[in-house]
């Protein structure tokens, strides 16, 4: 401690907290008290935390530490000393430390990050132990909200929101929020802010508040992050109100314009985004009708645009909102009629030809949609017209592949030039400009034709009921068996690359027939029955499903009891400490949410020796988020002194033991808790290996081993339910390349039975609604969705069946599939249901 070097000092002081023998401490006490007056920095904050140690253990040392500390605080400059001796008062004399706040309270902003952090904490735990003391230091916690850290602003915040509810604060706080996600960078802090914006929303008074902020919430789409966006928007679509929605929609469409000007190396990025974009408006749309008109007709000028997958949601988005508002109609067919040919994906047009379709009823656009398709087929007969252009005698490409020659004057090497000529012959352009349906009927997509024949079929019922003229009947008529007819000769001509199918053959024919015999059972087929099995997916789809959540009103009965602080100041109530919680929780010690019982907890109990082996062993498994962590009971059961004892432990699979358990003695009949730390990396089934090494004291043989039972880590504990649409449920069950097929071997009877038994004990949710799986019909198709903890899906598709000849008893039969982008996945839930399935669900 008098070394002249201040490292030494430094590491020396840093010794002595870790030093519990007072005899020890005792004559260094003079040496340890001279070195918080020592010249360096490094050594006086050291000095601090020897005193704040010392005091703790043994207080007779050092009794005067609290105004040694104090009198050393008010006349100390550097950042870290102050933050360590402001620390040591918080914990040893609270009073001491509010006294020097209270002292230099309108210097706060002014203080180091590190000292405003540990203020933050002091005015927390004051506040939550003593209510009474709020108005003493909220304006404090206000001043700190413009702290230059975001650190001190994020805990500030949250201290805020904790310890008052007032309108202005819940504001201001909100406002914070919003600013730190605007300004900080790091996209992982920026959703743990959106988390804390949520859990604000949960209350409703607070949501309210947020309600009037909506237009500073949409500032967090400069981000380019995608989740960041996802989350800002789902947040705006909770909170957008009657008041706000126009301002929201002029925003949003903003955001929709911007994307079609994005470059091309932020593509990926942005076809997401546009989803995003489109989703949002679909449901402002519906929950307020009012801006539907202002929101078709920009969504419907993007179904030109390249990316699939968005114009495959704006269509989707137009044929709800064309359904649920029919004075939309004459809009969105009038839109679609203009961009029709500027369509590039086979799917959209389909989806564009239903729509119009199902919605042209005046005789006008009955026409023009007839003419838009005429011009999307080309020159009709087309096998005809493909033949001729075959032969070469179209007179548009009769100059196409006649040679021409190319004069080009050259310097050669010496410098003198010389002529080339070059005979050039036209590429042939017979695939260019092709008009799309065409294309896609060339390229043996024949349910395009399919579609193309419904769509005719419609509008020529609809158009001979509308018109009263027999030769103009006739007329539309004709032309639209003509199409058709055309596209069944091409079908079977050879001349597409692959032939038309006989499913999309006999739709045609059935098309044709229908125009043609005109009966008033399928004119009523084709003129209602699409638009009732519309309106019936759409309540199907409907996000407000019976078996959501409900939200709770925020109602105040006449008679509830009202609570004055002041008044009541010993039992004001601030919930749990959260400074605590999120300690216990870091530290893997937080209880669990839920109400364990004691059964619950015992089956957490593993052992993992015999009760006979000279040492006992059990292990009680927390599973924490990413981590497991064992707590490991040893038992001496012999009469002799165990040296050495060590726990060795192994894994198996994606599991990783962060530190070896530290060798132990243990003496006759004794016992011990040893922890270990286990990092999990993904979601599959593992195991933990391994034995128990000692020495016996005295012995001089071989070290005894005593091996231990496998502990199996269970997939369940890192997979929740969670939910997503029926378009990336396929999508993702394209994509993922690993699929477990597994053969449903059961004693259960019952289709929706087994069906609620696997649900339950896989923790996968069921996408599949109630209302289809209704009726008893002897099969039964389903599927299910979970998410693990780090973020990986799985998919599973149960086809079961019960033959209708069997008995009651007898049990069902069917497959089970499962596809995982990762095989360890696809494998251990494979592994759970073979398990689970057998087993008789309780009544």
């Amino acid at each position: 401690l008098q070394h002249p070097n201040e490292y030494i000092k430094g590491s020396t002081l840093r010794f002595l907290c870790k030093l519990k023998e007072a005899e020890l401490l005792e004559p260094l006490m003079p040496a340890i008290r001279a070195c918080l007056e020592n010249r360096h920095s490094y050594v006086r904050r050291n000095a601090v935390l020897a005193i704040f140690t010392i005091y703790k253990s043994f207080d007779q040392l050092i009794p005067d530490a609290p105004e040694l500390i104090q009198s050393y605080l008010e006349g100390e400059q550097d950042p870290s000393c102050k933050r360590n001796a402001f620390m040591m008062l918080i914990h040893v004399d609270r009073e001491r430390a509010l006294d020097y706040l209270s002292s230099c309270i309108d210097q706060v902003n002014s203080f180091n990050e590190i000292l405003q952090l540990v203020i933050v904490e002091l005015v927390y735990k004051v506040c939550y132990d003593n209510p009474g003391q709020r108005p003493r230091f909220i304006r404090c916690i206000y001043n700190l909200l413009n702290s230059n850290s975001n650190a001190v602003r994020y805990d500030a915040t949250g201290c805020l929101v904790t310890l008052s509810s007032s309108p202005t604060a819940i504001k201001a706080a909100a406002q914070c929020y919003i600013d730190l996600i605007v300004k900080e960078s790091d996209n992982n802090i920026k959703l743990i802010v959106l988390d804390r914006l949520f859990a604000l929303k949960e209350n409703p008074a607070h949501e309210k508040i947020l309600q009037d902020l909506i237009m500073d919430i949409l500032r967090v789409l400069s981000s380019t992050d995608l989740e960041v966006r996802r989350k800002a928007l789902q947040l705006v679509s909770d909170l957008v109100t009657n008041r706000t929605v126009d301002e929201v929609i002029m925003v949003l469409k903003k955001e929709v314009t911007n994307t079609e000007s994005a470059s091309d190396s932020e593509t990926v990025d942005v076809s997401g985004y546009r989803q995003l974009l489109v989703k949002t408006l679909h449901q402002c749309s519906i929950k307020y009708s009012t801006v539907a008109p202002t929101i078709v007709p920009v969504l419907i000028d993007m179904l030109s645009d390249q990316d699939e997958v968005a114009s495959r949601d704006i269509l989707t988005f137009t044929r709800e909102a064309v359904q649920q508002y029919p004075s939309l109609q004459g809009l969105v067919v009038s839109k679609l009629l203009d961009v029709f040919s500027q369509i590039k994906c086979a799917e959209v047009h389909r989806g564009t030809l239903w729509i119009l379709g199902e919605y042209a009823t005046g005789v006008d656009d009955i026409s023009k949609v007839l003419q838009v398709i005429k011009n999307a087929i080309g020159e009709i007969p087309i096998v005809d017209a493909e033949m001729r252009k075959a032969a070469g005698d179209n007179p548009d490409d009769k100059d196409l592949d006649q040679p021409t020659v190319v004069h080009t004057v050259r310097v050669t090497k010496d410098g003198t030039y010389a002529s080339e000529s070059a005979l050039s012959v036209s590429k042939d352009k017979k695939d260019e400009n092709v008009p799309p349906i065409r294309g896609y009927l060339l390229d043996g997509k024949f349910f395009m034709g399919a579609a193309v024949a419904s769509t005719l079929a419609k509008l020529a019922l609809r158009y001979v009921s509308l018109v009263e003229q027999d030769s103009s009947k006739n007329m539309f008529s004709g032309e639209a068996m003509l199409i058709i007819a055309s596209i069944l000769h091409l079908g079977r001509s050879g001349i597409p690359k692959e032939p038309i199918t006989s499913d999309d053959y006999e739709r045609m024919s059935l098309c044709v027939r229908s125009i043609a015999e005109r009966q008033p059972v399928i004119m009523e087929v084709f003129g209602k029955g699409s638009r009732e099995a519309l309106v019936g997916m759409l309540k199907l789809s409907d996000p407000a499903t019976k078996d959501g959540p409900k939200k709770s009103l925020f109602r105040i009965e006449a008679d509830d009891l009202i609570n004055f602080r002041q008044l009541n100041v010993g039992s004001d109530d601030l919930g749990e400490n959260k400074l605590e919680a999120s300690l216990l929780q870091a530290t893997g010690k937080l209880p669990s949410q839920k109400d364990e019982t004691t059964d619950s907890t015992l089956s957490k109990v593993i052992q993992l020796t015999g009760f006979s082996d000279p040492v006992y062993s059990e292990a009680y498994v927390i599973v924490n988020q990413f981590d497991i962590v064992l707590d490991v009971l040893i038992v001496n059961q012999t009469s002799d002194t165990l040296q050495g004892l060590t726990l060795e432990l192994a894994t198996l699979g994606d599991l990783r033991l962060v530190d070896k358990p530290v060798p132990t003695t243990m003496g006759p009949h004794g016992f011990e808790n040893i922890k270990a730390t286990i990092k999990i990396s993904s979601t599959e089934n593992g195991i933990i290996f391994g034995n128990i090494v000692y020495d016996i004291a005295g012995s001089s043989g071989d070290r005894n081993c005593v091996v231990l039972n496998n502990i199996h880590i269970d997939i369940m504990d890192y997979i929740a339910p969670a939910t997503c649409t029926d378009e990336e449920f396929r999508k993702m069950w394209v994509e993922f390349e690993w699929e477990n097929k597994i053969t449903v071997n059961t004693n259960i009877s019952h289709l929706t039975g087994f069906l609620e038994h696997l649900v339950s004990s896989t923790n996968m949710k069921c996408l599949t609604p109630k209302e289809a799986l209704t009726g008893e019909c002897g099969f039964l198709a389903a599927n299910l969705y979970a998410r693990s903890i780090f973020g990986e899906d799985a998919l599973a598709n149960v086809s079961i069946e019960k033959l209708p000849d069997s008995e009651p008893s007898v049990p069902v039969q069917g497959h089970i599939r499962i596809r995982a982008k990762s095989q360890g996945m696809a494998l251990s839930l494979g592994d759970k249901i073979n398990m689970t399935q057998k087993k008789q669900p309780k009544s």
